[in-house]
């Protein structure tokens, strides 16, 4: 469990954050940067389900997605070592992965087949999940970029799930669009 009693310790104020075990790194780090994205997808899915009313199986799996972008998160600030840890890490899990795909399968499953491009808006909800789905790109960019630098890191299950994660918002925003019937297409080439 953890227990939050004080919210500012001064230890960043140099510039730098601790990550799980207690390594410490510049705020700037490639690590941290790569969780901090991750936080700002789970704030951007937060603001989307405040649109989700009427919406209770989508607003569910948005916030499992929630809690498991904690769980990638922790994952992000927790980097492998050749020590053995006292306690043994949060990491992303096949399973979390697998439900990510059941849930994208079962949105996509009541969508009509895309003729176009889908341009981000429709309803509030699909706008804020489309502006969710181009944090998690980002994060995702940032995470193989981690994954790809010598002496970092990133387990194979938390790759899959944030490759996914975006999948699921596209399909969950055209779900949030009337299953797609709001949708605003591109056209190319339309104001010329």
């Amino acid at each position: 469990m953890v227990v939050l009693n004080k919210i500012y310790t001064r230890t960043g104020d140099d510039g730098t954050t601790a990550l799980v075990g207690g390594e410490r790194r510049e705020k700037f780090d490639l690590r941290v940067t790569a969780y901090g994205t991750v936080d700002e997808v789970n704030a951007c899915i937060g603001l989307a389900r405040l649109h989700t009313d009427g919406m209770a199986e989508l607003d569910a799996m948005l916030g499992a997605i929630q809690n498991d972008l904690f769980d990638l998160g922790a994952d992000l600030a927790t980097p492998e070592t050749s020590e053995k840890p006292e306690v043994e890490p949060l990491r992303i899990v096949a399973s979390q992965v697998d439900r990510l795909e059941r849930d994208i399968d079962r949105l996509n499953g009541e969508l009509a087949p895309l003729r176009s491009f889908v341009l981000p808006g429709g309803s509030a909800a699909a706008a804020a999940l489309h502006l969710a789905r181009t944090v998690s790109r980002r994060a995702e960019r940032l995470i193989v970029e981690l994954s790809r630098r010598p002496g970092e890191s990133v387990g194979a299950e938390a790759m899959k799930y944030v490759n996914r994660l975006s999948d699921f918002l596209f399909v969950a925003a055209r779900a949030a669009n009337d299953n797609g019937a709001r949708d605003v297409l591109w056209v190319p080439g339309k104001n010329r």
